[in-house]
């Protein structure tokens, strides 16, 4: 059974990885458990981002340290994630057991690590990233930067982390990298802070659920890019869930474009019920695509009868 259990792990591993990839990664620690609970153990972890990002040619655009968990906006100029994340999160546990004599996980097993799509996502991760202590209530907006674990003091100094960089903020929000130019951006977090409106806008709600942040076109071509990787164990739910969406869209579209149509005049024009069941069909056969998944998209009544008619077509066609 060990055994077993080991190759899931192993398996559960699996990532999209790629040169200059852009992450918002995310861990709690186990049980919920207060990992940084005292200075020491926020000193540590620190330590290690600094350690790792040199190690594995990381570039750091936020980061922030709370009681129980982290958020790491990151760059991999390498397509290193998992070797790097697997360094970072061994070796500050293995420092921190050592220290206070204890054994076991720190932290809650499979670490998030959300795909973002471009700089202009980016910054609204950062953002969210800089917000997440006033959001707690650990701070009040006008005192974000006072937070001492966490990126956004650094840039305030004069002398700078080299593994942390702010450059894709800046040249996105058009502001010059002085004194002048963060207290412009420590205005603006702010405001920022106090209006949920514009939160919701730029996705806070999203930042940490699903497995990619961006557009939805993004998110489809990166799943259709990465479809065969779905065949493999790796993936969680909904990860899984959008890129094998994309393949039955894809086989669904190569369907209507050997008969001329589009997907509107499927959905919204009449289309005859015979013609929708041998698409169905195909759809099953090709890319196992789920019955209700066919039947919302074929603009079907109900998934059971659409279910049932294939069936009888697949017995008039083998008889």
């Amino acid at each position: 059974m060990s055994n077993c259990s080991n190759e899931r792990k192993v398996a559960r591993k699996l990532r999209i990885q790629y040169p200059g990839a852009l992450y918002h990664v995310i861990n709690r620690g186990n049980y919920q458990r207060d990992v940084f609970e005292t200075v020491g153990a926020a000193q540590a972890f620190e330590a290690a981002l600094a350690e790792v990002c040199p190690r594995y040619d990381w570039l750091i655009h936020a980061y922030v340290i709370m009681r129980n968990h982290y958020h790491v906006a990151l760059e991999t100029p390498g397509a290193n994630l998992v070797e790097g994340m697997h360094w970072l999160q061994s070796t500050f546990a293995t420092r921190f057991n050592r220290y206070r004599a204890k054994h076991g996980h720190l932290f809650q097993g499979r670490y998030q690590a959300l795909l973002v799509e471009d700089a202009s996502a980016l910054t609204r991760v950062v953002h969210y990233i800089n917000l997440n202590p006033v959001r707690a209530g650990i701070v009040q907006p006008s005192a974000v930067a006072t937070l001492r674990w966490g990126s956004l003091r650094y840039f305030l100094k004069d002398v700078r982390v080299p593994w942390l960089s702010a450059g894709i903020l800046l040249k996105d929000l058009t502001v010059d990298d002085t004194a002048a130019g963060w207290a412009e951006y420590l205005r603006f977090l702010a405001g920022l802070a106090g209006n949920s409106e514009m939160q919701q806008q730029m996705g806070f709600a999203l930042m940490c659920r699903g497995w990619a942040i961006g557009t939805a076109g993004w998110r489809q071509a990166i799943a259709r890019e990465y479809s065969q990787m779905a065949l493999e164990a790796g993936f969680e739910r909904e990860e899984l869930r959008e890129i094998k969406e994309s393949r039955w869209r894809d086989e669904l579209l190569d369907a209507l474009r050997e008969r001329g149509l589009s997907w509107e005049q499927i959905i919204s024009g009449p289309c005859p019920v015979s013609w929708k069941i041998e698409v169905a069909a195909r759809l099953r056969r090709r890319v196992a695509a789920p019955y209700g998944w066919i039947a919302k998209a074929l603009n079907f009544p109900k998934p059971a009868s659409l279910r049932m008619q294939i069936y009888r077509q697949m017995l008039h066609v083998s008889a």
